[in-house]
C-alpha cells in the first residue's frame, strides 16, 4: 500500500505499491465541489491508466459529492464530506464518499426511469452512479457510498449494485 498526497508534486507510483490512495474532505459547501473534483480527476488520471471512462467516473462522483453536501449535510458548511479514492495499477478504482449527516434508506428513492417519475426533478443521482460505476453500494444508513470502476474492457468482475 501507499498513500500519497494528491496535492504533492511529481508523485510516482512505487513499483511495489498495490495501490495509491488519496484521502480528503471538502466542506459541505456546493461552490467546493467543482474544484474538489478538479484537483481529485488530475489525481485519478496521473495514477489511473487512462481508459475512456474518466468522465463517467468524474459524474458518478460528483452526483455522490453533491448529494452528499445537499441533502446529507445540507449544506452546513461547518460539517464535512470525505472522499477517499484508491487506484491500483491494473487500473481499478474505488471510491468512498461520506457525510456526516443523518443517511437515508436507498430502498425508498422512487426510480426515475418509470413513467410516473420522469418529471421529478429529484431522484436521478443514484440512478446516474449505478449506471456509470461498476458496482456502487450505500453503508451506514445511506451516509457512505462505495463506488468501484474496473478498467474499460476488463473482465474483473460483473456490473453489481450492491
Amino acid at each position: 500500500m501507499a498513500r500519497i498526497n494528491a496535492g504533492a508534486p511529481q508523485c510516482q507510483i512505487p513499483a511495489d505499491a498495490f495501490f495509491v490512495e488519496s484521502q480528503q474532505s471538502l466542506s459541505s459547501d456546493v461552490s467546493a465541489i467543482s474544484p474538489f473534483l478538479v484537483q481529485l480527476m488530475q489525481f485519478i488520471t496521473k495514477f489511473r491508466p487512462l481508459d475512456g471512462s474518466e468522465m463517467d467516473i468524474e459524474m458518478a462522483v460528483r452526483e455522490a459529492i453533491a448529494n452528499a453536501v445537499i441533502h446529507g449535510s445540507h449544506e452546513n458548511r461547518s460539517t464535512r464530506v470525505y472522499v477517499t479514492c484508491r487506484c491500483t495499477p491494473n487500473g481499478e478504482i474505488s471510491i468512498i464518499v461520506r457525510d456526516q449527516g443523518h443517511g437515508f434508506d436507498v430502498r425508498g428513492v422512487p426510480d426515475p426511469t418509470l413513467e410516473q417519475n420522469r418529471l421529478s426533478t429529484h431522484g436521478r443521482g443514484i440512478h446516474i452512479m449505478q449506471a456509470l460505476m461498476d458496482a456502487v453500494r450505500f453503508e451506514v444508513g445511506g451516509r457512505v457510498v462505495r463506488m468501484r470502476k474496473n478498467p474499460s474492457g476488463s473482465s474483473l468482475g460483473q456490473k453489481t449494485s450492491e
